[in-house]
């Protein structure tokens, strides 16, 4: 049923949300096994129902210090950009509205904040790395999508100042990494970082490098 399963999807977010809010000196662990035990039993996980009973958990880089660092928004140029989906979504409009400057590595990255031009918004920042499509998704992974909730253990903000604090241990693939009925917004070439982000989500199988795979209702 369409209903229900729009009523799952809600519920699935909630659950999602409710993890980005744990907090104390376990977080990263416990957002890591509430996140798995939603993807081995939740009615909208992306992982294809017939390899749920077999479903021993998600794949992660150890926690790394080093992955949580200090960035500087910068104001973006505000033009669009259109990320078409390949799947029914079709193509999704947004708008460069800042940038993250930051060092990693050693090295001086910057990521550009994209923001949601349809109704209500939402900052999204999807990106590529040295390690997609070895060692993490081809098609890369999401740091943060306000829009779904999964910024509150990411993205620390202090009211009135440039600076945040943004962590790469909770890097997530895409659902369409999980599964070809899945259709998501991928990183745009400007995301792209030279360096190796050996924090957050690991790839789920053998590399698949792909830019548009099926659709189906959106769950992360």
């Amino acid at each position: 049923m369409v209903a229900q399963a729009l009523l799952d999807l809600v519920d699935w977010r909630r659950r999602v949300g409710d993890l980005y809010r744990i907090r104390g000196a376990d977080a990263l662990d416990d957002f890591r096994r509430g996140r798995d035990d939603l993807f081995k039993t939740h009615p909208q996980s992306p992982i294809e129902l017939e390899e749920r009973a077999a479903f021993k958990g998600l794949s992660y880089f150890a926690a790394d210090d080093a992955s949580r660092v200090r960035a500087q928004v910068e104001d973006g140029d505000g033009a669009e950009l259109v990320i078409d989906t390949g799947g029914d979504d079709g193509a999704v409009t947004y708008r460069r509205a800042a940038r993250l400057v930051f060092e990693l590595g050693g090295t001086e990255c910057h990521l550009t904040v994209l923001s949601l031009v349809q109704y209500a918004g939402g900052l999204f920042v999807p990106f590529r790395d040295a390690t997609s499509g070895h060692e993490t998704y081809g098609g890369g992974r999401y740091l943060f999508d306000t829009a779904k909730d999964t910024d509150g253990l990411v993205l620390e903000i202090t009211p009135g100042s440039p600076e945040v604090v943004i962590d790469f241990n909770y890097a997530y693939n895409a659902s369409c990494a999980y599964s070809p009925r899945w259709a998501c917004p991928l990183a745009p070439p400007e995301n792209y970082l030279k360096v190796p982000v050996r924090a957050g989500e690991r790839v789920y199988k053998a590399p698949v490098v792909t830019e548009h795979d099926g659709g189906a209702l959106p769950s992360s």
